[in-house]
């Protein structure tokens, strides 16, 4: 049984950024930005990202630990406003102890289900609580199972669970020329997203991205040798709909181009415009990608604004609006939705894509680690933080220590 629920504030790896500010043109001024925020909830364009640990203490005297807190870009793309440990402490003191208190460590879904049901006066939890309590919740029930996180997901829900890697992806940042040389060293097998997040990024006409992407791709044969062959993964935050005012037509002949330039690599573009909510999202994507095809581009496109919850992957899904779909868990919410999103892109022929923030912890970071090698996403991100070092050492340690695990129960499971 949870005997106790205890709360332990905490720092985001990275920083929340105020992406409407920062989209109009915002100035920086060394690491920080210049300017009035334009987002509620931000009193700076930039702010230290904050996180609220919640430690289950069950009768065995174990404590299960998950940490809560916003994405990078809160209150962006149909998201939740920026995280605050205030206002989280409150809805935990108030409504959700009392639940966890009462709720036996057996069952992940069941305790899910129950402890992270609508407040009474009808409200959800936040995505970023239930983010938080579903870790926790899992934690939990592995401890009390005596198994993996991974396979307390893979009994639950009924999937095969294979001791096999899921190819990580990491993000350079603003350094996004050192960074991308130290992923082609550790040879990451999906780089480097270039956090191309303001039409300046791109340059006049796109041609100082286009310039960057050849770079990437020159960089890889260079530094990689002849049989590295990562997939390169740029995240554009919307700015080529912004650079051709949404015309689909000079996007899509554009796209082509980058295809051109990342040669001989295969292309992921995430995020290529914002069409400002999830229906026009899914529309705009789906005719974007109809067009590509026509053209024979093989660019992939990669869902992440206006994807936030089970309902809109669905929809995704439904429209063949993308080809692969970020399964953003602080957005998400419960681990229980993340999970389910996985399988539904799977059983969809869409590319799953266990993502996340640079402003998780290392806690989030490695239990994120277990769903996606319990659903063999596609692809998981390398987090926390902007580094590149410290999330490949999380996110890639985490995955060696828990594949050894599964070959273990394996072997012990034949004998």
């Amino acid at each position: 049984m949870i005997k106790q629920a205890i709360c332990a504030p905490g720092l985001g790896a990275f920083f929340y950024d105020d992406q409407r500010a920062i989209r109009a043109g915002a100035q920086m001024d060394g690491f920080r930005y210049l300017g009035e925020p334009r987002t509620p909830g931000f009193h700076n364009i930039r702010m230290p990202a904050e996180s609220l640990g919640i430690g289950l203490v069950l009768d065995d005297g174990y404590v299960a630990w998950g940490d809560m807190m916003s994405v990078q870009y809160a209150a962006a793309g149909g998201r939740e406003a920026v995280f605050s440990i205030r206002r989280a402490q409150s809805v935990l003191d108030e409504f959700l102890i009392d639940r966890l208190i009462s709720e036996p460590a057996t069952s992940f879904r069941q305790a899910v289900a129950a402890v992270l049901a609508p407040l009474p006066n009808g409200t959800p939890v936040s995505a970023a609580m239930q983010y938080g309590i579903s870790q926790a919740l899992l934690r939990a029930v592995a401890q009390k199972s005596r198994m993996p996180m991974a396979a307390v997901l893979a009994k639950e829900y009924g999937v095969e669970l294979m001791a096999r890697p899921v190819p990580i992806y990491a993000q350079s940042g603003d350094e996004r020329y050192l960074n991308v040389e130290k992923m082609v060293l550790k040879r990451v097998e999906i780089l480097p997203h270039g956090l191309i997040n303001a039409p300046s990024k791109l340059g006049t006409d796109g041609v100082q991205f286009l310039d960057y992407v050849r770079w990437v791709s020159e960089c890889a044969r260079r530094l990689g040798g002849a049989d590295y062959k990562p997939r390169l993964h740029f995240d554009v935050y919307g700015t080529i709909g912004l650079l051709f005012d949404g015309d689909l037509e000079k996007m899509a002949d554009y796209i082509c181009r980058v295809a051109e330039a990342a040669e001989p690599f295969e292309v992921n573009l995430e995020s290529p415009a914002d069409f400002g909510c999830t229906a026009a999202q899914v529309d705009g994507f789906a005719k974007l990608r109809r067009k590509l095809r026509s053209k024979g581009c093989g660019v992939r496109i990669v869902a992440d604004e206006w994807c936030d919850t089970l309902a809109d992957v669905l929809a995704f899904a439904q429209a063949e609006a993308a080809d692969v779909v970020q399964i953003k868990l602080p957005d998400m919410g419960s681990l229980a939705d993340s999970f389910e999103a996985a399988l539904l892109c799977k059983s969809s022929g869409i590319g799953a894509y266990v993502g996340g923030s640079c402003v998780e912890t290392d806690l989030s970071a490695r239990v994120s680690v277990h769903l996606a090698v319990a659903a063999q996403a596609e692809m998981q991100l390398a987090k926390p933080g902007m580094g590149v070092d410290e999330a490949l050492t999380i996110v890639g340690n985490e995955q060696s220590r828990l594949l050894a695990e599964l070959a273990l129960l394996g072997q012990q499971a034949r004998r």
